[in-house]
C-alpha cells in the first residue's frame, strides 16, 4: 500500500510540474523505480515514502538496513541498495560531500595495506579498481560513496567503512547530487 501511495504521490509531482521534484528526479528516468526495475544490483533503487526532517537532496545512510536515501520533497526518497562496514568499521556522524571524481585511483590509506599487504600502492581508475565508476569524497575523511567491480557485495557487511553502490547506481546518484551535499550516517 504504501508503494502505490508513493507512486500515486510521484506522479502527481511529475505531472503538476514541481520543479523541485524534477531537480532530483529526472522524469526519464522515474518509470525504471516499480517493481519491475532490472538493476546489476541485488537491492534494485527504489522511489520509497521516507518522512524526514531532512531537506531535500540531503543523502540518508542507514547502515542496519545497509541503505542509501536521497531525500526528495514531499516526504519522498531515492532509496539505493549500499555495502557498508564490516564489524569495527562502522561510523555515523555527518559530512558534506567534498569531491566528486569519475572513474577515480585509489590509493589504499596506510591502515588498509597494514590489514592488506597484498594490496597495490596505487590503482589507476578502470573497470578493476575497487572504487568503480565514481566516487563522492566526504569531507576530510578517507571514506566515500563509490561504485564497485564486485556487485555481490551490495547488502553486505563488507567494507572498510567507505559505502559501496553498484556502478549503475553511483553514476545515477553522483549525477543527482552536487559537491557540498549534506550526507548523515545513522547505525541503526
Amino acid at each position: 500500500m504504501t508503494r502505490i501511495l508513493a507512486l500515486l504521490i510521484a506522479i502527481a509531482f511529475v505531472f503538476s510540474g514541481k520543479s523541485a521534484f524534477a531537480q532530483y528526479v529526472d522524469t526519464g528516468d522515474f518509470m525504471n523505480f516499480g517493481p519491475n526495475f532490472t538493476s546489476a544490483s541485488p537491492v534494485p533503487r527504489q522511489l520509497v515514502y521516507f518522512p524526514s526532517r531532512y531537506a531535500p537532496g540531503t543523502i540518508v545512510i542507514r547502515t542496519g538496513e545497509r541503505r542509501l536515501y536521497l531525500v526528495l520533497p514531499q516526504g519522498q526518497a531515492l532509496r539505493y541498495g549500499i555495502g557498508v562496514g564490516r564489524d569495527g568499521f562502522r561510523w555515523s556522524g555527518v559530512h558534506r560531500i567534498s569531491a566528486k571524481k569519475e572513474w577515480p585511483s585509489w590509493t589504499p590509506p596506510a591502515q588498509m595495506i597494514a590489514r592488506r599487504p597484498d594490496l597495490p600502492r596505487h590503482m589507476k581508475g578502470g573497470l578493476e579498481n575497487p572504487l568503480g565508476a565514481r566516487a563522492m569524497y566526504l569531507g576530510s575523511t578517507l571514506y566515500r560513496i563509490h561504485g564497485s567491480n564486485e556487485p555481490e557485495t551490495i547488502g553486505q557487511a563488507v567494507s572498510s567503512g567507505c559505502f559501496r553502490m553498484t556502478n549503475e547506481d553511483v553514476v545515477d546518484l553522483y549525477n543527482r547530487v552536487p559537491i557540498g551535499t549534506t550526507v548523515v550516517v545513522v547505525n541503526n
